[in-house]
């Protein structure tokens, strides 16, 4: 097997965009500290479209066949215009640790998705290892969030958010092995380019765009690294899979998410988070290794043994008896 196309590497692509994207909560809750989130959602993926369509002249990449954009189409609709715009507004009124609570859930909803769609089958114990693991992240991010004390519209955008990543990411895995996985992003940004563009442009006459330096620098991970580079790893790795292994290491996020917003938020980092962190790192590499372990192959059933020995059939004396006699 090539090296470069195992499930490890799979893994290690998909844990490197999960590092990219850990950033995306807390610098989106500081740029709407300044811009309005419609420009934050649709603004970022304008800018990253412009990239996008760089590289993809610059490579002279195909274009993808009719059949291929209508998938780019889901894409698009979940992570490029989906999850950026229901959590830029969520966050304008939830902080980072309540979005880190809800965005815990997306390794199972993108697990559920890959199966649906990918028709991978993973074993019962993938399963629980997975459940475990959702529970243990949504338990330390409501302990060090102060609980979710009921759900607002804000939680209500961050699972919509969720349920459009999901899906999102399982058809771009997909489409990943047959675009390449920057391919894919970069046709999903400049796919839904114009509308992002509308949306933008809309946002900028109802709001004219006024914002500090620390601002415009969360604005500008967003749009190059958040919603360009980080998905190259991502669907790179969910491209190699298996798809719904690889979701898993999303676990990973709200610990680091957390992390971050507590240091760039000044957020108070207590023992509990530190415990419910490595609870959830712990479950990520149980899932993972249940999931990579070869499966037993199954033993052969004892042939039964024959009652007596069949009877050697009789010589054959003439040229009727060689012609009817049976063969065996």
């Amino acid at each position: 097997m090539n090296p470069t196309h195992s499930p490890r590497a799979g893994i290690a692509w998909g844990l490197l965009g999960v590092l990219a994207f850990s950033f995306t909560v807390p610098f989106t809750r500081i740029a709407v500290g300044a811009l309005p989130p419609l420009f934050i959602g649709a603004g970022r993926a304008v800018a990253a479209a412009a990239l996008a369509a760089i590289a993809l002249a610059a490579t002279r990449q195909r274009r993808p066949t009719r059949r291929q954009a209508l998938r780019l189409a889901v894409v698009a609709a979940g992570v490029v215009a989906g999850f950026p715009l229901l959590t830029s507004f969520a966050l304008t009124t939830a902080d980072a640790s309540h979005g880190a609570v809800v965005i815990a859930l997306l390794p199972a909803a993108t697990a559920v998705a890959a199966v649906l769609r990918g028709r991978e089958r993973p074993p019962r114990r993938f399963w629980f290892a997975a459940a475990c693991g959702a529970a243990a992240a949504i338990a330390f991010a409501i302990l060090q969030g102060g609980g979710l004390g009921g759900i607002t519209w804000a939680d209500l955008l961050l699972f919509g958010a969720v349920i459009a990543a999901a899906i999102g990411y399982a058809e771009g895995g997909l489409l990943a092995r047959e675009l390449g996985a920057w391919q894919t992003v970069s046709w999903a940004l400049v796919l839904a380019s114009p509308l992002m563009l509308g949306l933008t442009t809309v946002s900028v006459i109802q709001h004219p765009v006024e914002a500090g330096p620390v601002e415009w620098a969360a604005f500008a991970y967003l749009a190059v690294v958040s919603m360009f580079l980080g998905f190259f790893a991502w669907y790179r790795g969910l491209g190699i899979g298996p798809m719904s292994t690889v979701s898993q290491t999303q676990l990973v996020q709200p610990v680091l998410t957390i992390a971050w917003a507590a240091l760039l938020l000044h957020e108070h980092l207590t023992w509990p988070t530190v415990i419910g962190g490595l609870a959830v790192i712990a479950c990520a590499a149980l899932a993972v290794r249940i999931r990579l372990a070869p499966s037993p192959a199954p033993a052969p059933a004892p042939s039964p043994a024959p009652a007596h020995a069949p009877s050697p059939a009789p010589a054959p004396s003439t040229l009727r008896d060689i012609d009817e006699a049976p063969r065996r």
